[in-house]
């Protein structure tokens, strides 16, 4: 059942998930799924967890790689590119955490690279919150950024020189030098992954310059 439904918000997204098209997917009255679910949002919950589950599935894991700095590259890439295999799942409001055995292992692979560095069990919770919500962040902006591009035909940099003169007339006026100068610099509609590669080698360095254990 949690299968199939991952598999049917993969193909068709998650407004196509719905009880009954899961039901029929696995061949099943809609009652009878009631029987093993209550509905929609613990079936989201299930197929949350066992997408988590699979996040370190094939391929290396966080405590393989070359020191804490690696690892926390390797767990902003992992998400990444997971979250974009799965585009449904960042668009699941978020709550309390999911307690599931895919979360739990999650969660414990990406603690032990940062296990006996120096932080407390508080900031290396921290730590690896942040860096998933930047890769998940990152990702929902490029699957924005995916359907805005399909429906609009442009491509950014026709986006942008159209967009700049009416910009330029709004915008008549204002004291903005700061944006100014850094919107002329990067003049695109934005680049998740490159900003994303950034914001974790930014907390790379500020661990990396702690004073001390505990953060």
């Amino acid at each position: 059942m949690t299968e199939a439904a991952v598999a049917l918000a993969d193909e068709h997204g998650l407004e196509a998930l719905t009880m009954r098209a899961v039901a029929e997917r696995v061949g099943v009255g809609a009652m009878t799924l009631y029987g093993y679910v209550p509905g929609k949002s613990e079936l989201l919950e299930l197929m949350l967890d066992a997408v988590a589950g699979t996040t370190y599935e094939v391929g290396a894991r966080p405590g393989d790689q070359d020191g804490w700095q690696g690892a926390l590259r390797h767990i902003a890439e992992r998400n990444y590119s997971h979250a974009l295999a799965h585009g449904w799942s960042v668009e699941v409001p978020p709550g309390r955490p999911i307690l599931g055995p895919g979360v739990c292992l999650k969660y414990e692979a990406e603690l032990t690279p940062l296990d006996g560095i120096g932080l407390s069990d508080e900031a290396m919770d921290h730590v690896v919150s942040t860096v998933v919500n930047m890769a998940t962040g990152a990702a929902r902006w490029q699957l924005g950024l995916d359907r805005v591009r399909a429906a609009s035909q442009l491509s950014d940099d026709r986006w942008w020189a159209l967009s700049q003169p009416v910009l330029a007339a709004v915008m008549e006026g204002l004291q903005l030098p700061i944006s100014t100068r850094v919107g002329n610099s990067i003049a695109s509609a934005g680049d998740p992954h490159a900003s994303l590669v950034a914001g974790v080698e930014l907390l790379i360095a500020g661990l990396g310059s702690r004073p001390g254990p505990g953060l």
